[in-house]
Order: C-alpha cells, then sequence, then structure tokens
C-alpha cells in the first residue's frame, strides 16, 4: 500500500554551516560540535584528500581537489557559511582563491577559513599583539608568521612542537598544548593563538586563559566562531574562551 507524506525543510531550514575536512583530520568535528549542538546550527561537512605529512608542497595540491570536494556537497542546501578547515592549507593556498573555488559551488555562501578566522577574531577583540603556538615544521610555521604582521598582528612570542605528521598531530596531549599556551603566553602578548585544526586545545582553553589573564584562541574556536558570526548569529555562543562572548 502506498502511503501518503507531507513536507517541510528538513534540517536544510534551519541555519547551515558548511566545511571542508582534510581526510587527516581527527579533531575538528568533534570540537565543532560541542559548539554547534548547543547553537542550533547544522553542520554539513565534506572531505578533502591530504597527505600526511604537513609541507608546502603538500598543502598546496589540496587546490587542485576542493573542486571535487566541493561538489560532494549536498547541492539544494542554503548554506548560510561555508568554511575550508585547514589553517596551514589556507596560508599557503590564498584565502581569496578558496573562496572563488568555493563560490563556483554556493555563490551565496559567506566564507572563511581558519586564518582568516584568526585575523578576524584578532581585529575584534583589538588584538596587535600574539603569542604564537604550532606543531608544523618551521618553513610551514613562517609563511603562517609572515601573514599574520602583514595583517597588522605581531608575533611577540613563538613556540612550534615541529612535527610534521598530522597523524601525530592529532594525538599531541591537551596538556602539552597547555603548557605551550602557557609558554608563548607570558610574555609581552595581547592574546595567545594555538594554530592548527588537528591539535586539540578545546579542553584547555579557559584554564590557560584564566592563568594568564588574557585571550586564547585555537583554529577551531576562531574558525567556529567566525562561521557562526557570517552565518548571522549574534551575541554570546557557548564555547570555550573569551572570543565567543564577542
Amino acid at each position: 500500500m502506498k502511503l501518503s507524506y507531507s513536507s517541510d525543510d528538513g534540517y536544510s531550514g534551519d541555519t547551515a554551516l558548511g566545511v571542508v575536512v582534510l581526510s587527516t583530520d581527527e579533531t575538528l568535528e568533534p570540537e565543532m560540535r560541542q559548539i554547534t549542538a548547543q547553537s542550533g546550527a547544522n553542520l554539513y561537512h565534506t572531505r578533502i584528500p591530504f597527505a600526511t605529512n604537513v609541507t608546502p608542497e603538500t598543502l598546496a595540491m589540496m587546490e587542485h581537489d576542493l573542486p571535487k570536494s566541493m561538489s560532494l556537497m549536498p547541492p539544494n542546501i542554503d548554506f548560510k557559511a561555508i568554511g575550508y578547515a585547514c589553517t596551514s592549507g589556507a596560508t599557503v593556498i590564498g584565502s581569496d582563491k578558496l573562496a572563488q573555488i568555493i563560490h563556483e559551488y554556493f555563490p551565496n555562501a559567506a566564507v572563511t577559513d581558519p586564518i582568516q578566522a584568526v585575523i578576524a577574531a584578532c581585529h575584534t577583540m583589538d588584538v596587535k599583539r600574539l603569542g604564537m603556538l604550532t606543531p608544523y615544521r618551521a618553513d610551514v610555521s613562517a609563511v603562517m608568521r609572515d601573514l599574520l604582521e602583514q595583517n597588522g598582528i605581531q608575533i611577540t612570542a613563538f613556540g612550534s612542537f615541529e612535527e610534521e605528521s598530522d597523524h601525530k598531530v592529532a594525538r599531541i596531549a591537551q596538556s602539552s598544548t597547555l603548557e605551550g599556551m602557557m609558554h608563548v603566553g607570558t610574555g609581552d602578548c595581547d592574546a595567545v593563538f594555538a594554530s592548527c585544526t588537528n591539535l586539540g586545545s578545546f579542553a584547555v582553553i579557559e584554564q590557560a586563559e584564566k592563568a594568564l589573564g588574557k585571550p586564547v584562541v585555537s583554529s577551531n574556536s576562531a574558525f567556529t566562531w567566525h562561521l557562526h558570526r557570517l552565518a548571522g548569529f549574534t551575541g554570546p555562543i557557548a564555547g570555550p574562551g573569551h572570543l565567543f562572548t564577542v
């Protein structure tokens, strides 16, 4: 027996956020879900192939694969904001190029990435001097430092785990991330930034802020905050750290 049914907008009727996640990333989604579960935004993601080792060359290769990844996003959803979720990849490829590719598939969506989100967060909080923690090898970190300084953000303290393997980055204990935050944050800086979407941080951000007395942001906190703001969320958002109150 054929049954009748009624229709509505389904989950797509709510605010939809899209995210392009690296195939090697094991951290972004669990951390983002902590926020979207409370904000009410619906999260849709696609994956993009990535080699295990993080180098300027492997990061640049994702530009070629991004169109295929975007073609796998649900085509009929009215995305309010879409983000490419790789801080170092966005730095190497360029935020404008990433936005151009994403807009070929979803021209009405606002677009961001973690490095643009961090810059926006710093400007919103009037942060001009930053203590920076990364997991990257030196040449990847150097390009990112240069980009931040080109955007008026001085790196006054820096530290890195210098780990090339993305698989190993996902397994850096958050206690080590906290120690790194404390190392770069005790000097003459307005805030601390822990880079990389695969570096776990949500469990220690508020602890670091309390100890340092200044804002602490990570790639994932800035990225998730910026996606929500671009999608039209106003007011405080339930998330780790001072950033989600501005």
